[in-house]
């Protein structure tokens, strides 16, 4: 490990993997490369993947009920305190929709069965009886992000809720968020967790620069080079503005 590398670690690429998620995946490597570092992806599906201090970002993307419980008892017994571990070391973290479910303090199915978390992040999920669905723009000028704003698509019917010291990825613009209470997502520390599939980062560059960022300071400090994101800026702007006229 150093400085020019970056590990992405894909956590259940074969059932957690839906509205796009692989995309996310890519982009971070595909970012790294173009800036000359040494990216590589390390898949962890079901059973004991090992050591993960080599991760340097985690990726738990989305699955509905069903994958989720199946991968529930392994992320338990093969993953959870070996992944806690890292994150306390300094590896940074992109949940999406039932990763992000996952990592809180429990999750409840739609069928009332409450599957307890692994604590990685203080949020838990109650099951709703609407599902959230649609288009989503996100202001997340706190994070510091230029542009400032956040674009992708939700489809959860769990509504999300944040524990003391964990703040919200950002307000609200278009969409429903964690719980229709005008804030979607939630940070802690290199921990980042979001509603938005579609996929997220192709049309975020700005986020995923965050992310990476964020992995890569735990050995040293980082500057990112610029790349040249007009093509993607545009993607982000165009789907942005299409959001925001539909609202009305």
């Amino acid at each position: 490990m150093g400085a020019n590398n970056l590990t992405v670690g894909w956590l259940y690429p074969d059932l957690m993997n839906i509205y796009g998620d692989r995309g996310n995946v890519v982009t971070l490597l595909k970012r790294a490369q173009w800036r000359g570092l040494d990216a590589r992806l390390r898949e962890l599906p079901k059973g004991d993947t090992g050591d993960l201090s080599d991760v340097d970002v985690f990726f738990f993307g989305g699955g509905q009920d069903r994958e989720q419980a199946q991968v529930y008892e392994d992320l338990l017994e093969h993953k959870a305190h070996r992944l806690a571990g890292a994150v306390a070391e300094g590896a940074a973290v992109l949940a999406v929709c039932g990763g992000y479910q996952l990592l809180g303090r429990y999750y409840q199915t739609a069928d009332g069965e409450r599957l307890p978390g692994i604590g990685v992040i203080d949020v838990w999920t109650d099951a709703g009886d609407k599902r959230a669905i649609g288009n989503v723009v996100v202001d997340a000028g706190e994070l510091g992000l230029q542009p400032h704003t956040l674009v992708g698509f939700e489809n959860h019917s769990g509504r999300t809720f944040l524990g003391a010291g964990v703040r919200p990825l950002g307000r609200v613009v278009v969409g429903h968020g964690n719980s229709g209470d005008g804030w979607e997502g939630a940070v802690f520390e290199n921990v980042f967790c979001t509603y938005l599939h579609g996929a997220l980062l192709p049309k975020n560059p700005h986020l995923a620069d965050l992310v990476t960022a964020r992995a890569l300071a735990r050995r040293s400090p980082v500057e990112l080079a610029p790349l040249d994101d007009s093509l993607e800026l545009e993607a982000h702007e165009r789907v942005e503005r299409r959001v925001l006229a539909a609202r009305g």
